[in-house]
């Protein structure tokens, strides 16, 4: 609405350059229009910083899993707590359990608002295709996903679906931009292509395979391609 805090949501177009660093506080310096950066461990003074240099920025947020050394790991009851994902300290949570899980979202998205993100990326949203400890659906996890890009929205922030490539078809239209790890290596980045179709980004890495055997590809389809190594520091080899 004019004169409001969020006048219009960002839309990103495909083929933006980005960056993802997730291990720290923010290293400003590299040369893109777009950063990736952890929620919790960059202030809003990190945030405004990128501003001021004309870039986007993303707050990573896992909402598919508990993560014992966040500052709000107290507020998950147990109940809600899975198997391990194979991070250390991370557990899936019930994604059936909306009602306990939408506040504590809630809570993260007011303070990625509040830090002035421009919007979100949140991790995890796949558990029903992988080992959680709950008999979880790919109903569930629409479901949860739908409630999580409703809840970005609603601050004022455009989301990303990370990885989910089954549901894509499903879900395209409730996300803004996609996020993908490693679809070349898997064969599957095709599969990405409905959000390029609808004009919007898909910001893309890989870890093992050499950037000669993906950028082409990837720029076919209009990815936004790099790669990074597991740690995501600030190194980073763009297509």
């Amino acid at each position: 609405m004019p004169g409001g805090p969020h006048p219009a949501r960002w839309r990103p177009g495909p083929g933006l350059a980005w960056q993802w660093q997730l291990d720290g506080r923010v290293d400003p310096s590299v040369d893109v229009p777009v950063y990736d950066i952890d929620g919790f461990e960059n202030t809003a003074a990190d945030v405004a910083r990128l501003h001021r240099a004309g870039r986007k920025v993303i707050c990573y947020v896992d909402v598919g899993s508990w993560e014992d050394f966040r500052p709000d790991e107290k507020t998950f009851p147990r109940s809600v707590l899975g198997a391990t994902n194979g991070w250390q300290g991370e557990r899936w949570l019930d994604i059936r359990r909306l009602s306990v899980l939408r506040p504590i979202m809630e809570r993260r998205f007011d303070m990625c608002r509040d830090k002035g993100f421009d919007a979100v990326e949140p991790d995890l949203v796949d558990a029903y295709s992988d080992h959680s400890g709950f008999p979880l659906t790919a109903a569930d996890q629409l479901r949860y996903n739908r409630m999580i890009a409703a809840l970005a929205h609603a601050r004022g922030m455009s989301v990303g679906l990370k990885n989910d490539l089954p549901q894509i078809p499903q879900l395209v239209g409730d996300f803004d931009f996609a996020v993908n790890e490693e679809c070349a290596q898997y064969g599957e980045c095709a599969r990405l292509a409905p959000f390029v179709a609808a004009g919007k980004a898909v910001f893309h890495v890989e870890y093992k395979e050499p950037v000669e055997e993906f950028c082409a590809q990837s720029r076919r389809l209009r990815l936004s391609s790099m790669r990074k190594k597991l740690g995501l520091g600030v190194w980073r080899q763009p297509c």
